[in-house]
């Protein structure tokens, strides 16, 4: 068993106590979101965690690998109760789905088949409620669900499950080299750090040769539109190739969430550079089934220009 790693409880670097009480959420009214959802959806309860008490102010400017990670941990960590009560029922408990689209792994095989996950030790990276885990350990693998955030993997908590939970940076893996064998993150880190490659070398340190990072992020060409799900959504409005981070900063300047946009061939090069090989990229088209929308991804928008990116790499 890996260093803090013990089914059950939330292993946190530094350690963190977690109380039966602060694993409950009240409940709230939420969209309605059709189409395929997961096998059941327990996170729906009451909701205790009082909203941001500012409405902080959009921007465009800089933002460093400390305030990035500092702020998007405060974020994730004020904003779990909410994301899951809205998009729990998509995500259901124990589905592995890699964008707002709904490509779903048991039919994409992106890790490869399901039959062959079986006692595959896989780390989960930023896992918000381990949804995904929860569906690897279905086929017999033995995941680690890591977030950064601590109230996230209070949610992954309260649904329950036997696998470890670990509260940690993504840049920062608290593993031995060569630990894993698979490695995964849907929407998970990537887009929330300043330098994505600190990421990706950590993750090619913690998988064994011939290891596999599959991992999805919202499409870059969608930072030179609107992020509105209808046609206000298709029609360009900056430069895609403006790297300025976005950044929400509450009234004293300070950033309370950040997000970076890398260009495609800013995500192959990454990769490569990382020590990785690029196998495949794939770009999910917007399902007919799924008639939810999610922010700006909508069935509209999904139809014409793609939403989110999924990347399978190999370490060679």
């Amino acid at each position: 068993m890996r260093e803090g790693a013990h089914p059950g409880r939330i292993a946190a670097y530094p350690a963190q106590n977690l109380s039966p009480e602060a694993t409950r959420v009240p409940r709230r009214p939420c969209r309605d979101t059709p189409g395929r959802v997961g096998r059941k959806s327990t996170t729906r309860e009451p909701i205790i965690q009082e909203p941001e008490p500012f409405e902080p102010e959009a921007t465009r400017r800089e933002a460093d690998v400390a305030e990035s990670a500092r702020a998007n941990r405060g974020w994730w960590d004020r904003n779990a109760d909410e994301y899951q009560t809205d998009h729990g029922t998509f995500l259901g408990d124990d589905r592995f789905v890699w964008g707002p689209e709904g490509l779903d792994e048991v039919e994409a095989e992106l890790l490869g088949p399901p039959e062959e996950l079986k006692n595959k030790e896989i780390l989960e990276i930023g896992a918000g409620a381990a949804q995904c885990s929860r569906w690897l350990a279905a086929q017999g693998a033995r995941p680690i669900a890591l977030d950064i955030s601590h109230r996230q993997l209070q949610h992954a908590l309260r649904i329950g499950g036997s696998f470890p939970l670990v509260c940690a940076d993504a840049a920062a893996l608290p593993f031995a080299d060569a630990s894993f064998d698979l490695a995964c993150s849907a929407y998970g880190a990537l887009p929330f750090v300043a330098d994505p490659r600190l990421v990706l070398r950590e993750v090619r340190r913690v998988l064994r040769p011939g290891g596999r990072l599959v991992f999805s992020v919202t499409h870059p060409i969608r930072w030179a539109f609107p992020d509105e799900p209808g046609p206000e959504g298709l029609s360009v409005s900056g430069s895609y190739f403006d790297r300025t981070p976005y950044v929400e900063q509450d009234e004293d300047g300070r950033a309370v969430y950040v997000e970076h946009h890398r260009t495609l061939g800013d995500r192959v090069r990454d990769v490569v550079s990382s020590g990785f090989r690029l196998v495949d990229l794939v770009e999910p088209e917007w399902p007919a089934w799924n008639t939810s929308e999610w922010g700006g991804w909508s069935p509209l928008r999904g139809s014409l220009i793609p939403g989110t990116a999924v990347f399978v790499c190999q370490r060679d």
